[in-house]
């Protein structure tokens, strides 16, 4: 290592071992700087080996802006496809299970639970995804990509209906454990 930023122990792929490394333990290391890249500007997955298995929680939102012709549908007997809002809640379960398959630095790691609700709105039908581990690294991206392909699966449900329906406002809300804690959006 040549200074107390880690640029050397990045460069040589230390980072993420301890004592090595401005950022010695991943994302939950808030204000270190970009977390999956390293001095060179290269992309790289987080070493967590050196962090504590622990209980870990997110909570994702998003909408699915619709018309209220979809709406309607939703609310009444239905939109032609099927029960769309079992097709999503599915989906978004699905979805979290195959983050680390969909976002390339992801880990993967053990949900331990993942619950999606949908409610129609009168403009929307409004997403919220809690996604649970007790692994190394937190479920802020698994709780997004629920909501996010819960989203997609409500689009494809209402398309015929609605081909302008667009997802929207898609955002982390809170986050349990780990080495920050509880954080919640203001």
């Amino acid at each position: 290592m040549t200074d107390d930023t880690g640029r050397a122990a990045d460069a040589a792929g230390l980072a993420g071992t301890p004592g090595h490394g401005a950022d010695s333990g991943g994302a939950d290391d808030a204000g270190r700087g970009l977390t999956h890249v390293d001095a060179t500007g290269a992309a790289r997955m987080v070493d967590v080996s050196a962090k504590e298995a622990g209980a870990r929680r997110a909570v994702a939102s998003g909408k699915v802006l619709v018309s209220a012709e979809v709406v309607a549908a939703l609310r009444g007997d239905g939109v032609p496809k099927g029960d769309a809002l079992a097709v999503a809640r599915i989906a978004g379960i699905m979805g979290a299970k195959q983050t680390p398959s969909l976002i390339p630095l992801c880990h993967p790691i053990a949900i331990t639970g993942v619950k999606v609700d949908l409610t129609v709105a009168d403009d929307a039908v409004e997403i919220v995804a809690a996604v649970k581990t007790t692994d190394r690294t937190g479920v802020e991206m698994e709780a997004l990509t629920a909501v996010t392909v819960a989203g997609l699966a409500v689009i494809d449900m209402v398309k015929a209906l609605d081909p302008a329906a667009v997802i929207t406002d898609v955002r982390v809300e809170s986050k349990e454990g780990g080495k920050t804690g509880h954080w919640a959006r203001p």
